[in-house]
């Protein structure tokens, strides 16, 4: 496999688990996987924003599943499996396309067999191939109140055929 700056590496071992107690390196993967991809906002200054939009949507029955190889954190997706909505998913750039996000995306449609949807930004090209090859489809444009950047609501609609 390729990473990001072409450099050759073999997808590690990924167990799923819930992410414990450590929402600081949470936050920390996810300020750096954004960094990557979009490097024109200060994902760093919005960590506690993120941490406190974490603890909100737990709260509120939501679930961080992380990947891990043995104690190292690789990615994580926080799930809103009463709406079917992936709130969030992100991986350390190093490892971007080790399949660590897939894992992850197949993981949530198994715990949402219903049909899943998630706002893609839609200046993230990288992002919106991802999903469409893991079988979302574009479905309604839209904009992040936070950040005023156009999205897309992406739908997985999951065997039935509807969400």
């Amino acid at each position: 496999m390729t990473g990001v700056r072409g450099e050759i590496r073999h997808a590690p071992y990924v167990r799923l688990a819930p992410r414990g107690t450590d929402l600081d390196a949470l936050a920390a993967l996810w300020a750096a996987s954004w960094q990557a991809v979009m490097p024109s906002i200060d994902f760093a200054a919005r960590r506690d924003w993120f941490c406190g939009y974490v603890t909100t949507l737990e709260a509120q029955g939501a679930e961080t599943i992380c990947a891990f190889d043995g104690a190292r954190l690789l990615g994580f997706m926080l799930l809103n499996r009463q709406r079917g909505i992936l709130e969030q998913i992100a991986v350390r750039p190093e490892f971007f396309g080790a399949g660590i996000g897939l894992r992850l995306v197949d993981a949530a449609k198994g715990l949402c067999p219903s049909g899943l949807a998630l706002d893609v930004n839609a200046d993230n090209p990288r992002a919106l191939r991802f999903y469409e090859k893991a079988g979302f489809e574009r479905r309604q444009a839209g904009v992040n109140p936070r950040s005023g950047l156009k999205t897309w609501r992406m739908h997985w609609l999951g065997p039935s055929g509807s969400l």
